[in-house]
């Protein structure tokens, strides 16, 4: 997702590009959960995190201890819509603890399946499983709201498809929540397809898709997003709540009009 705003800001004019702010945390509010883990399992803990300091957390983050590159890394970042954090579960000396995000049996919903519903929200506006497995949060009516809006600006002059990706980011964390059900939070990847009703109509790229597509009128367009998202569930049967996503676009291609392709 990173090194995606470093690719889409360097396709830009030089005076389009905005300058870089690193984002920055104050650790005196931050909030940890880390959990007690057994032996030889890999370490990580979450932390809820504000960039103003005073302010309530903004922003639920995962770090993890990353053997093979000899340090910890920052591996997931949600803005959350609410300041309102789940209550987590803590032992008497602070920890928390971590529970298995996906196959467990004592949840209302694992990882996978909060997965399929979010890729629904965005395919069919929730109407398969999205609407089932979530109740109506911020984060969750925004994703079908992109489904609705996006699905029909081009009228009758084009289409756009919401779908499932190819996810390489499987690793999902689960904390303890005070009320037995449990905080997860984990990554997907999406594809969004735009493509022309009939021939004679191109699609013109945006100054953000220079990166990827180079200003080349298109015939249909396929952008990749990988998100993270963060959702409490019961612990039992019961709809779940997404509190937050952030996703980027990490790539797009599609095939050239007739023209370009004839002069290439």
């Amino acid at each position: 997702m990173s090194v995606s705003d470093y690719t889409e800001t360097e396709g830009l004019p030089t005076a389009d590009r905005k300058p870089y702010k690193p984002w920055s945390y104050d650790s005196a509010d931050a909030k940890l959960y880390i959990p007690r883990l057994e032996a030889g399992q890999n370490r990580w803990f979450a932390a809820a995190l504000s960039d103003q300091k005073g302010k309530a957390p903004s922003r639920l983050a995962v770090f993890a201890e990353r053997p093979q590159h000899k340090r910890w890394e920052m591996v997931s970042v949600v803005d959350l819509d609410s300041p309102d954090l789940p209550d987590i579960a803590l032992d008497h000396d602070g920890y928390a603890t971590a529970v298995t995000a996906d196959g467990n049996k004592h949840l209302g919903a694992d990882a996978k399946l909060l997965r399929t519903a979010i890729l629904d929200n965005f395919a069919t506006g929730g109407t398969n499983t999205g609407t089932k497995v979530f109740t109506p949060t911020k984060a969750s009516k925004r994703q079908i709201e992109v489904h609705d809006k996006t699905g029909t600006r081009y009228g009758n002059q084009g289409t756009t498809v919401f779908a499932g990706a190819t996810n390489r980011y499987t690793d999902a964390y689960a904390l303890k929540t005070t009320d037995g059900g449990a905080l997860i939070l984990f990554s997907h990847t999406h594809t969004q397809t735009d493509a022309v009703a009939h021939s004679g109509l191109q699609i013109n790229p945006g100054k953000d898709d220079r990166a990827w597509l180079h200003d080349v009128p298109r015939t249909s367009i396929t952008y990749t997003f990988v998100c993270n998202d963060a959702a409490t569930v019961p612990a039992k049967a019961e709809p779940s709540r997404l509190i937050g996503y952030t996703c980027a676009r990490t790539d797009a291609s599609g095939p050239p009009v007739a023209s370009w392709s004839d002069r290439a």
